[in-house]
């Protein structure tokens, strides 16, 4: 199946008896490449419409706040920075049983250990997605606090959520080509928070230190 390009769906919600798709994507934007599975669906949001029964989700940090989002998904796509040991750039999908343990085998940050915990939760709660796909990308710089996306990293976007895309058409959540970006008050993501919007107001590295406190660092 492949994604259609007439303009019959969205992101609303509203009642359906179709099963569930939850697309998340989690990650912290303010540690460089961190942000790169918000960065996916924040371009998501903004060239792609679906249908009523698919839930676009900006995870953040949230950690077990997600687990209500993950119980109700019949069918669970999760975008993130995978430390995969690859090519900065690179990316890998991992499915179902395989997923807690990709999360779980070197954890980069603790929203990582956190949404770990909440697939197992899920688990024992007897509320786990009957798929669950997981597209990551491995990271090449984490530690510039305030930097944005690597270049190469970046550049693996488009690739990664035409995947998303592909795999949500299989799963039938009718992907549209939106004609025009949402209204701030229907995206995904905070407006000031955006890519282009985040890296326009940020200062440059020299004028600002992003690994820390440079007052108590080490000369």
């Amino acid at each position: 199946m492949s994604p259609t390009t007439t303009p019959s769906a969205c992101n609303a919600e509203g009642d359906t008896t179709e099963p569930t798709i939850v697309v998340l994507g989690i990650g912290n934007v303010l540690w460089a490449d961190e942000g790169f599975g918000v960065r996916c669906i924040e371009a998501l949001d903004r060239d792609w419409q679906f249908a009523p029964h698919v839930r676009l989700i900006d995870g953040g940090t949230q950690g077990l706040y997600l687990i209500q989002h993950v119980q109700e998904a019949h069918k669970l796509l999760i975008l993130d920075a995978i430390d995969y040991g690859l090519t900065p750039g690179t990316l890998k999908e991992v499915e179902n049983e395989e997923v807690p343990r990709f999360l779980g085998a070197k954890k980069m940050s603790l929203h990582q250990t956190g949404f770990q915990e909440v697939l197992m939760l899920a688990l024992l709660t007897e509320r786990y997605p009957a798929d669950v796909l997981l597209i990551g990308c491995q990271p090449e710089e984490l530690e510039d606090y305030g930097g944005s996306l690597r270049p190469c990293v970046k550049a693996a976007l488009d690739e990664a959520v035409q995947r998303a895309v592909a795999r949500l058409a299989e799963w039938g959540a009718a992907p549209v080509r939106r004609e025009a970006p949402p209204a701030e008050a229907e995206m995904v993501t905070v407006p000031t928070l955006t890519l282009s919007a985040y890296e326009a107001g940020r200062p440059d590295a020299q004028l600002a230190c992003r690994v820390g406190d440079e007052r108590f660092m080490l000369r």
